[in-house]
């Protein structure tokens, strides 16, 4: 799409990539909107850009970088997210579950518990901690006659 479609169209079609699975292509079309805001306004324009927040795009945007596997873009975006709002607990919540995905589990302690106090979200497990348990089915290693 080009940025002569209305913003909300381009929104539309970028949540409706995501809603299908397409994270990829939707971070791509998140991205350019993101970049569309953030120039119109260190250029002082205004127009229908305005009528959406920043933030929420770089959320969506950061959920569009974690669901496809591009962990450091989502970790710098849910960073930009959070410093804008630092009370966000869905935004403590994905930086942390993106750095247990990246295996920084030590890291990822931090922005957890935030989400866990600031949005009562249950503090998620970290990956690999559990140990597998291995069982031997006896009835297997019996000898036959």
């Amino acid at each position: 799409m080009n940025t002569t479609t209305p913003f909300s169209l381009r929104l539309s079609w970028a949540q409706g990539l995501f809603d299908r699975g397409d994270h990829v292509a939707a971070a791509t079309a998140l991205a350019e909107l993101v970049d569309e805001i953030e120039s119109s306004r260190t250029a002082g324009a205004t127009g229908e850009a305005v009528l959406h927040s920043v933030t929420d795009l770089r959320l969506m945007l950061a959920r569009a970088y974690f669901q496809s596997a591009q962990l450091g873009r989502a970790e710098s975006t849910l960073t930009r997210v959070i410093e804008e709002s630092p009370t966000d607990s869905y935004a403590h919540l994905l930086l942390g579950r993106t750095l247990q995905r990246a295996g920084r589990h030590a890291e990822a302690a931090r922005p957890l518990a935030l989400a866990e106090v600031l949005g009562d979200y249950e503090r998620p497990q970290a990956y690999g901690t559990a140990t597998p348990t291995v069982t031997t089915d006896t009835a297997d290693t019996a000898d036959t006659v």
